[in-house]
Protein backbone atom coordinates (compact mmCIF):
# COMPACT_ATOMS: atom_id res chain seq x y z
CA UNK A 1 0.00 0.00 0.00
CA UNK A 2 2.74 2.48 0.94
CA UNK A 3 4.79 1.48 -2.11
CA UNK A 4 1.79 2.12 -4.43
CA UNK A 5 1.20 5.54 -2.91
CA UNK A 6 4.86 6.39 -3.20
CA UNK A 7 4.90 5.27 -6.84
CA UNK A 8 1.77 7.34 -7.52
CA UNK A 9 3.37 10.41 -5.97
CA UNK A 10 6.54 9.84 -8.01
CA UNK A 11 4.55 9.45 -11.25
CA UNK A 12 2.53 12.61 -10.57
CA UNK A 13 5.69 14.47 -9.60
CA UNK A 14 7.46 13.34 -12.76
CA UNK A 15 4.46 14.39 -14.86
CA UNK A 16 4.46 17.84 -13.23
CA UNK A 17 8.19 18.25 -13.79
CA UNK A 18 7.76 17.23 -17.43
CA UNK A 19 4.85 19.63 -17.89
CA UNK A 20 6.80 22.50 -16.34
CA UNK A 21 9.83 21.71 -18.48
CA UNK A 22 7.62 21.70 -21.60
CA UNK A 23 6.06 25.07 -20.69
CA UNK A 24 9.48 26.54 -19.93
CA UNK A 25 10.89 25.25 -23.23
CA UNK A 26 7.96 26.33 -25.43
CA UNK A 27 7.27 29.62 -23.62
CA UNK A 28 3.58 30.06 -24.53
CA UNK A 29 2.20 33.61 -24.40
CA UNK A 30 0.43 33.20 -21.05
CA UNK A 31 3.62 31.89 -19.48
CA UNK A 32 5.73 34.71 -20.94
CA UNK A 33 3.26 37.31 -19.61
CA UNK A 34 3.39 35.66 -16.18
CA UNK A 35 7.19 35.33 -16.05
CA UNK A 36 8.16 38.52 -17.89
CA UNK A 37 5.88 41.40 -16.92
CA UNK A 38 5.44 44.57 -18.93
CA UNK A 39 4.84 47.80 -17.03
CA UNK A 40 4.75 51.38 -18.28
CA UNK A 41 3.84 50.16 -21.76
CA UNK A 42 2.52 53.57 -22.86
CA UNK A 43 5.85 55.14 -21.86
CA UNK A 44 7.81 52.36 -23.56
CA UNK A 45 5.72 52.74 -26.73
CA UNK A 46 6.00 56.53 -26.74
CA UNK A 47 9.75 56.69 -26.24
CA UNK A 48 10.33 53.81 -28.67
CA UNK A 49 8.40 55.76 -31.30
CA UNK A 50 10.16 59.04 -30.43
CA UNK A 51 13.63 57.48 -30.66
CA UNK A 52 12.89 55.10 -33.56
CA UNK A 53 13.32 51.95 -31.47
CA UNK A 54 11.54 48.63 -31.57
CA UNK A 55 9.29 48.82 -28.47
CA UNK A 56 9.93 45.12 -27.77
CA UNK A 57 13.67 45.82 -27.75
CA UNK A 58 13.20 48.71 -25.32
CA UNK A 59 11.01 46.54 -23.07
CA UNK A 60 13.59 43.73 -23.25
CA UNK A 61 16.41 46.06 -22.17
CA UNK A 62 14.29 47.35 -19.27
CA UNK A 63 13.42 43.82 -18.15
CA UNK A 64 17.04 42.66 -18.41
CA UNK A 65 18.32 45.71 -16.58
CA UNK A 66 15.77 46.01 -13.76
CA UNK A 67 12.89 43.57 -14.26
CA UNK A 68 10.74 46.72 -14.38
CA UNK A 69 11.63 47.70 -10.78
CA UNK A 70 11.61 51.49 -10.91
CA UNK A 71 13.93 51.96 -7.93
CA UNK A 72 16.46 49.28 -8.90
CA UNK A 73 20.07 49.93 -7.90
CA UNK A 74 23.19 48.10 -9.04
CA UNK A 75 26.46 47.60 -7.24
CA UNK A 76 28.09 49.81 -9.90
CA UNK A 77 25.77 52.71 -9.04
CA UNK A 78 23.33 52.38 -11.94
CA UNK A 79 19.80 53.53 -11.14
CA UNK A 80 16.24 52.85 -12.19
CA UNK A 81 14.42 50.93 -14.88
CA UNK A 82 17.17 51.22 -17.48
CA UNK A 83 20.04 51.16 -14.95
CA UNK A 84 21.68 54.40 -15.96
CA UNK A 85 24.81 55.68 -14.28
CA UNK A 86 24.32 59.21 -12.97
CA UNK A 87 27.24 60.56 -15.05
CA UNK A 88 25.77 59.02 -18.22
CA UNK A 89 22.32 60.39 -17.38
CA UNK A 90 23.73 63.86 -16.74
CA UNK A 91 25.33 63.78 -20.20
CA UNK A 92 22.05 62.65 -21.74
CA UNK A 93 20.20 65.45 -19.96
CA UNK A 94 22.61 68.00 -21.42
CA UNK A 95 22.30 66.49 -24.93
CA UNK A 96 18.51 66.57 -24.73
CA UNK A 97 18.20 70.13 -23.48
CA UNK A 98 17.99 69.51 -19.74
CA UNK A 99 19.62 72.06 -17.48
CA UNK A 100 18.77 70.93 -13.96
CA UNK A 101 19.59 67.22 -13.80
CA UNK A 102 19.46 65.62 -10.36
CA UNK A 103 20.30 62.01 -9.56
CA UNK A 104 16.81 61.63 -8.07
CA UNK A 105 15.43 62.18 -11.61
CA UNK A 106 16.50 58.61 -12.37
CA UNK A 107 13.85 57.29 -9.98
CA UNK A 108 11.17 58.83 -12.20
CA UNK A 109 10.11 56.03 -14.55
CA UNK A 110 9.29 58.40 -17.42
CA UNK A 111 12.62 60.25 -17.25
CA UNK A 112 14.59 57.04 -16.82
CA UNK A 113 13.00 55.38 -19.86
CA UNK A 114 13.35 58.59 -21.90
CA UNK A 115 17.06 58.87 -21.10
CA UNK A 116 17.63 55.14 -21.62
CA UNK A 117 15.80 55.19 -24.96
CA UNK A 118 17.85 58.20 -26.07
CA UNK A 119 21.04 56.42 -25.05
CA UNK A 120 20.08 53.19 -26.81
CA UNK A 121 19.30 55.17 -30.01
CA UNK A 122 22.64 56.96 -29.66
CA UNK A 123 24.46 53.61 -29.43
CA UNK A 124 22.54 52.15 -32.37
CA UNK A 125 23.43 55.20 -34.47
CA UNK A 126 27.07 55.12 -33.39
CA UNK A 127 27.67 51.42 -34.03
CA UNK A 128 25.06 50.77 -36.73
CA UNK A 129 24.68 47.27 -35.30
CA UNK A 130 22.22 46.14 -32.65
CA UNK A 131 24.45 43.52 -31.01
CA UNK A 132 27.33 46.00 -30.71
CA UNK A 133 25.01 48.70 -29.36
CA UNK A 134 23.66 46.29 -26.74
CA UNK A 135 27.22 45.28 -25.82
CA UNK A 136 28.07 48.97 -25.34
CA UNK A 137 24.93 49.48 -23.23
CA UNK A 138 26.14 46.70 -20.94
CA UNK A 139 29.93 46.96 -20.98
CA UNK A 140 30.42 50.61 -21.89
CA UNK A 141 31.47 52.35 -25.08
CA UNK A 142 35.17 52.44 -24.13
CA UNK A 143 35.32 48.63 -23.88
CA UNK A 144 33.45 48.13 -27.15
CA UNK A 145 35.61 50.70 -28.94
CA UNK A 146 38.74 48.96 -27.69
CA UNK A 147 37.48 45.51 -28.77
CA UNK A 148 36.62 46.83 -32.20
CA UNK A 149 40.01 48.57 -32.56
CA UNK A 150 41.68 45.26 -31.70
CA UNK A 151 39.49 43.43 -34.22
CA UNK A 152 37.86 41.34 -31.52
CA UNK A 153 34.28 40.47 -30.78
CA UNK A 154 32.62 40.92 -27.41
CA UNK A 155 35.38 40.05 -24.95
CA UNK A 156 33.32 39.72 -21.76
CA UNK A 157 31.33 36.49 -21.32
CA UNK A 158 28.84 38.42 -19.17
CA UNK A 159 28.25 40.89 -22.02
CA UNK A 160 27.84 38.11 -24.60
CA UNK A 161 25.22 36.57 -22.32
CA UNK A 162 23.55 39.98 -21.86
CA UNK A 163 23.24 40.53 -25.61
CA UNK A 164 21.86 37.05 -26.19
CA UNK A 165 19.42 37.48 -23.30
CA UNK A 166 18.11 40.84 -24.56
CA UNK A 167 17.65 39.44 -28.07
CA UNK A 168 15.66 36.49 -26.68
CA UNK A 169 13.60 38.76 -24.44
CA UNK A 170 12.83 41.03 -27.41
CA UNK A 171 11.36 38.05 -29.25
CA UNK A 172 9.30 37.09 -26.19
CA UNK A 173 8.01 40.64 -25.61
CA UNK A 174 7.16 41.06 -29.29
CA UNK A 175 5.13 37.83 -29.28
CA UNK A 176 3.49 38.06 -25.86
CA UNK A 177 2.72 41.80 -25.81
CA UNK A 178 2.31 42.62 -29.48
CA UNK A 179 -0.97 44.50 -29.09
CA UNK A 180 0.26 46.51 -26.08
CA UNK A 181 3.60 47.41 -27.64
CA UNK A 182 2.60 47.98 -31.26
CA UNK A 183 -1.07 48.92 -30.89
CA UNK A 184 -2.41 52.46 -30.95
CA UNK A 185 -1.60 54.76 -28.03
Amino acid sequence: MIVRRLLAVLVVGAALVAALAYVDATEPGWYVRLRYPLHYDAIVRGHARNYRLDPALLAAVIYRESKFHVHARSSSGAIGLMQLLPATAKGIAIHTGGTRFQVSDLDDHEINVRYGAWYLRHLLDKYDDERTALAAYNAGQDNVDRWRAEGRGIAFAETRHYVKSVEHLRTLYRRAYHARLYGSS
